[in-house]
């Protein structure tokens, strides 16, 4: 999922051991190496893929549209973690998101191109079709999940890609601008773009714990609160929170990291 949590666990590395063979003294040959783990790509992701693989540089745009499906069927994974395995998908995130942005606050919307912003939260989490919801508990660096998605968005709507030849791929090439636009986070737009998809999280935070009756402390995401920008935005996350506090007050119970809900920022 797009907002980050503190990764608590820095194991799970693959521990290849060395094949010591003295007791056989009859082969000279050196016991088989393992295969090392091949590197992520499109090409094998695209052969995990339960259907046949979409054809490239179709004159139709449905190859496209059948891929998209994925993002109606792959969930966020953060929420997992907590026994919420049918919770929401991709697209789910992204819908909600849109909305969002066509209700920006006075303050923003006044300085903002708000049918831009809207495209691209339907855009911004695109690759994730093929990626999938990749966590900082993944512990995939940085670089490595932006070279994923940015291959992908190249099959998606390269030259090559699924949109190559729809339009002279024009459309193509506009969905991966917006997409490039959101992960280099220089224009307004896209800082205000991902604020609302802080925004959109905590609001599914509070929701499951609604759901949960009290059973369900999901306060380690509040914390991307702290990471929003915008000052219009900011309120929206304080509103969020104190609704939060008073959620678990009338519950009789405390939850975790309260303290953020009535921090003022700095």
């Amino acid at each position: 999922m797009s907002a980050p949590l503190s990764p608590s666990d820095n194991a799970n590395s693959t521990v290849h051991s060395e094949l010591n063979d003295t007791s056989d003294a009859v082969s000279s040959a050196p016991p088989a190496a393992a295969a090392p783990e091949e590197p992520w790509s499109v090409r094998s992701a695209l052969a995990n893929l339960p259907t046949a693989r979409p054809t490239s540089q179709s004159t139709s745009p449905l190859p496209f549209l059948h891929l998209l499906e994925r993002l109606k069927t792959t969930k966020r994974e953060g929420w997992r973690r907590f026994g919420i395995t049918s919770g929401e998908s991709i697209s789910d995130h992204m819908y909600r998101m849109s909305i969002i942005t066509m209700l920006a606050p006075p303050s923003l919307s006044s300085r903002l191109d708000v049918p831009h912003c809207t495209k691209m939260a339907l855009v911004h989490d695109m690759a994730e079709l093929l990626v999938g919801d990749i966590t900082p508990r993944d512990q995939v660096p940085k670089e490595e999940k932006a070279r994923r998605e940015a291959e992908t968005m190249e099959y998606l709507c390269g030259e090559e890609g699924l949109l190559g030849q729809w339009g002279r791929g024009e459309q193509g090439k506009g969905i991966r601008a917006i997409f490039e636009e959101y992960e280099e986070s220089k224009t307004l737009e896209s800082l205000f773009v991902h604020d609302v998809d802080k925004v959109e999280l905590l609001l599914q935070m509070v929701e499951y714990e609604h759901r949960g009756e009290g059973e369900l402390d999901l306060g380690e995401f509040s914390w991307v609160a702290q990471k929003v920008k915008l000052d219009g935005m900011k309120e929206w996350c304080r509103e969020i929170l104190r609704e939060r506090v008073e959620f678990w007050k009338g519950l009789g119970k405390t939850a975790s990291m309260l303290d953020m809900t009535t921090k003022e920022d700095a």
